[in-house]
């Protein structure tokens, strides 16, 4: 039997609006003096709302004069800067779909993304310059490569801001037209492009926006990336598109983030586990005044309950909010309203409006779990991605014929429509909120010629984080002496971006498989809890970073 959890909040329209317009639409008129973007590190570096819409259609001219036109793939390479938002909007503007990549990405992680997009321009920085470079050449077809400050043989996005020429006029269909394609893992398997179109994420912003209460007066730091779609939503989109001032951080350096705290007077924090964790318990947090600060939300993992109280006990703030969604979903589907007085310590919110969720039964596939009961989480509303490019296997069997999208998290709804998630079907690892496929990992794994099988799971640390694990067998004639666990952790380290660094090696006698060949993930992570080396042969050794 079916059963469908619906959303107590008024449905949304749909909002068919390029995402420049929903975002910056009243820029200039409602908000040209207000300061939107302050770079944190320097703090002299902001622009106005009414610059920023300057700046973002001069660079729009500047990019269709290069040649970029509507169709193109552009990808953004960057870490946080104020540039980021009008080089995003500029592009979309212009009629690109802007993929962003993560700014510690190798280049040869780089030229997979560009090859299975098929991107022709990136936008880079001077001191990533190298590795755009690189990965330019291991794809081929690049068009130019543009950077956002000054380098040599390379066109600035400043000097595109003096343009003369014409502004591109383009027609766009939002709800087919794709506005941004960051990379997930999914529910399993290596990355894979998601299509949000413009209509998803727009809409995503209307059904947000009486939950999160932004506006002129507000300030926002911006620490998480927004490369990723919480920090491309929650600290950039949502907040330019009330006229708040946001505050933006490169990385997260914990005295910076909360000197920054202290300096601009920050309201509002969006940000993931580890970050609350900080807040909770490290002695550094004392020496500042964050008496600004009036509230606090966690997403991208899940975030336990008693360390998020300890962080609000700390801080004097009301309950940690959580939200819940993922980049297919553009990405909300769960928030915890701040006004919402006394919301059940652990939940990650109720739905947002015209969103509608199933809870399967996780022993009965077809039927329903009823209130109470664990099953997976499906979701269905305007939010849900397009599909994944170029990949409709993968996209079938992600988005059902009804529309419904698995997420391939277990949770379960109370009596009163709060969302607890519970667990993950899937076997993606989320290391400080991004996404680490186990697969990418055993296929990199079993490049190296002294491994003859491999299998990679998430563990946690000392501190909760989860970490990618590899459990892996020596090849016959491999004597221990010749591949060690630090030998591993650094033959990986240097071919991946640092998030998805393999943490801990152990050695084992055999994987554990299935008849079919597929990895038994559940049979090393039940191991994993009974303790090291017992369970798992006489041969078992284990190393962590």
């Amino acid at each position: 039997m079916v059963h469908v959890f619906r959303s107590d909040y008024p449905d949304v329209q749909p909002l068919d609006t390029a995402i420049h317009d929903a975002v910056l639409g009243r820029a200039t008129a409602e908000f040209g003096d207000n300061v939107a973007l302050i770079d944190g590190t320097d703090d002299t570096s902001r622009l106005t709302y009414r610059q920023l819409d300057a700046f973002h259609r001069r660079i729009a001219a500047g990019l269709a004069a290069a040649g970029l036109a509507k169709g193109d793939v552009l990808a953004l390479h960057s870490p946080n800067t104020i540039a980021y938002p009008a080089v995003f909007y500029a592009a979309t503007r212009a009629g690109a779909t802007v993929t962003t990549v993560h700014p510690l990405a190798t280049a040869e992680e780089f030229a997979k993304q560009l090859r299975d997009c098929a991107a022709r321009w990136i936008v880079t920085v001077s001191p990533l310059l190298a590795t755009a470079r690189r990965a330019a050449e291991l794809v081929g077809g690049i068009q130019e490569i543009f950077v956002c400050d000054q380098a040599d043989g390379h066109t600035s996005i400043l000097d595109m801001v003096s343009t003369t020429a014409p502004e591109p006029v383009v027609t766009f269909d939002p709800a087919q037209d794709i506005a941004a394609l960051p990379y997930s893992s999914g529910t399993t398997g290596v990355p894979k492009g998601v299509m949000l179109t413009h209509r998803s994420m727009a809409t995503n912003l209307e059904q947000l926006s009486p939950f999160i209460p932004m506006g002129t007066g507000h300030r926002i730091l911006a620490v998480l990336p927004f490369f990723h779609i919480y920090g491309l939503t929650a600290l950039m989109n949502a907040p330019l598109r009330t006229g708040a001032t946001v505050v933006v951080l490169p990385r997260f350096d914990l005295a910076q983030f909360l000197a920054a705290i202290e300096t601009h007077r920050i309201n509002g924090l969006y940000v993931a586990p580890p970050i609350v964790l900080a807040l909770a318990k490290h002695p550094v947090v004392d020496r500042y005044d964050l008496s600004s600060l009036e509230y606090i939300v966690s997403s991208a993992a899940p975030l336990d309950a008693e360390l998020a109280a300890a962080c609000s006990r700390r801080l004097g703030l009301p309950p940690v909010r959580q939200a819940y969604g993922m980049t297919e979903l553009s990405p909300g589907t769960h928030v915890v309203p701040l006004a919402a007085e006394n919301p059940p310590p652990g939940a990650v919110g109720t739905l947002l409006p015209s969103t509608e969720m199933r809870i399967v039964a996780l022993d009965a596939p077809g039927e329903d779990a009823g209130t109470g009961t664990d099953g997976e989480i499906l979701i269905r509303g305007p939010q849900v991605m397009k599909g994944y490019l170029g990949r409709p296997d993968a996209t079938a069997a992600m988005i059902d014929g009804d529309g419904w999208l698995h997420t391939g998290d277990i949770g379960r709804v109370d009596e009163d429509g709060w969302l607890f998630v519970v667990d993950r079907a899937k076997e993606l690892i989320k290391y400080k909120g991004y996404q680490v496929a186990p697969a990418e990992l055993e296929a990199l794994l079993l490049g190296h010629e002294a491994i003859a099988d491999a299998a990679v799971i998430g563990v946690h640390d000392a501190d909760g984080n989860e970490v990618p694990k590899a459990c892996l067998v020596r090849g016959p004639s491999v004597a221990p002496e010749d591949l060690t666990a630090d030998d591993v952790m650094a033959w990986v380290a240097e071919r991946v971006a640092p998030y998805k660094k393999v943490r801990r090696v152990e050695f084992i006698d055999a994987v554990p498989r299935a008849a079919s060949g597929k990895i038994l993930r559940r049979e090393l992570r039940d191991r994993e809890k009974s303790g090291p080396h017992g369970p798992h042969g006489p041969h078992s050794e284990e190393k962590t970073a």
